[in-house]
């Protein structure tokens, strides 16, 4: 798991990278939670998010947004952290150019900055967004969502409202040619403090579904 270093927009960018083990091998992004609430790319669920991707093979990045860690910059309101997302995905890409589909992983903050990826970069095929912070933020660039994918959110949760994140799923559920799914962890906070071990279960269970040759979600 080498450190790396990556020019982003605002100067170079600090990350973790996991080579493919095969060509054409598929790229997956992680992107940790709001770096005004401590979030990095070392945060627990961030990490293992990292390692449930590169364990399937995935050539895998995590990376610290602007102004966190060793990456350079200042926190810029999910304006610039979007842009660090592209410069890394393109980062990824120029060192594995094969790759044919893009994953995209985000927790909390990251889901959101993810979920505007994807709107960016067609290549990317699934999400997982956990806890998106739907009560805080205007999702409405969802439109049309282009991937399929899933949000996962705790019953518990103070920071975002779970039926902020049902609405969000209700909506996009009302689009042709994507399939969301939707899980609630039960006595789950926002940072799914005692139950990491169910969090990651939905996660591994989805990708189970979705990675199967047989799945009917392309």
């Amino acid at each position: 798991m080498p450190s790396v270093i990556f020019p982003g927009p605002e100067g170079r960018l600090e990350g973790r990278y996991s080579p493919a083990p095969r060509p054409r091998a598929p790229v997956a992004m992680i992107l940790h939670p709001h770096p005004q609430g401590g979030g990095t790319m070392n945060e627990q669920m961030t990490q293992k998010l990292f390692k449930t991707f590169t364990d399937r093979g995935f050539a895998t990045l995590r990376f610290n947004f602007r102004g966190v860690g060793r990456s350079q910059g200042s926190f810029d309101n999910g304006i610039g952290e979007l842009s660090d997302a592209a410069a890394a995905l393109d980062w990824v890409q120029s060192i594995h150019a094969e790759a044919q589909t893009t994953w995209v992983a985000g927790v909390s903050f990251g889901a959101l900055i993810g979920m505007q990826l994807l709107m960016r970069r067609p290549e990317v095929r699934g999400f997982i967004s956990i806890a998106p912070p739907a009560n805080m933020y205007d999702f409405s660039f969802l439109a049309p969502c282009p991937a399929s994918g899933i949000f996962i959110q705790g019953t518990a949760d103070t920071v975002v409202q779970p039926s902020a994140v049902q609405k969000l799923v209700d909506k996009l559920r009302t689009q042709k040619h994507i399939t969301i799914h939707h899980e609630e962890i039960p006595r789950a906070n926002h940072f799914f403090e005692n139950e990491q071990e169910e969090l990651m279960a939905s996660v591994d269970n989805y990708l189970d579904f979705r990675l199967d040759p047989n799945c009917p979600i392309k």
